[in-house]
């Protein structure tokens, strides 16, 4: 039973944070959730406490799986550190690609519902953004950059733009765009 519980919970993750990559909050209806994981509508509070708590979860999610993503690609000391940026770039591109540039970023699509959010979710969006600005400043410091830490916070800003703008022309275009400009910028120096 425990082994079903912890499944369940888990299928529910996964079709929260598909729906959010692809939806967005607002979008986002708690009835599809649990259709799509095949959970009956009545028994979502037996998985978490609260739509609030679910959404932390989400983030939380998200955010550990993204950060093993930037892991794996800024701390590579086998590769130059920008070259490690434009590889977690090419990865990034490569995986919006498998879902037709339909799924873009949860954190940045929850940005766009704030008005709509609980408070606590800003906060932890937050905290996501400056785990990523705290990776990427690093590979950033690597290279020499005096202003890593300015150059990592423009990053995050336009990488979201950038991951916008592909969805809506459903393709890859906006994020060379971007990542070319940002190189540009900080290889001018």
């Amino acid at each position: 039973m425990a082994d079903d519980y912890g499944q369940t919970r888990d299928r529910l993750i996964r079709a929260g944070v598909v729906a959010l990559t692809e939806q967005g909050f607002a979008a986002t209806g708690l009835e599809g959730l649990l259709r799509g994981a095949g959970v009956p509508k009545g028994s979502f509070y037996y998985y978490f406490d609260s739509k609030e708590a679910f959404g932390l979860i989400l983030i939380e999610t998200y955010a550990a799986y993204f950060n093993a993503k930037l892991d794996r690609w800024l701390t590579d000391r086998q590769v130059a550190p920008l070259d490690r940026l434009r590889n977690f770039v090419a990865d990034a591109t490569a995986g919006m690609a498998r879902h037709d540039f339909r799924r873009g970023c949860l954190v940045g699509n929850l940005g766009q519902d704030l008005a709509i959010l609980p408070d606590a979710y800003r906060q932890a969006l937050r905290d996501v953004l400056k785990g990523w600005e705290t990776r990427l400043v690093a590979c950033l410091e690597e290279w020499g950059s005096p202003t890593a830490a300015a150059q990592a916070a423009f990053f995050w800003t336009g990488w979201e733009g950038a991951v916008l703008r592909a969805r809506l022309e459903r393709g890859p275009q906006p994020l060379t765009l971007f990542l070319d400009g940002f190189l540009a910028l900080i290889e001018a120096r």
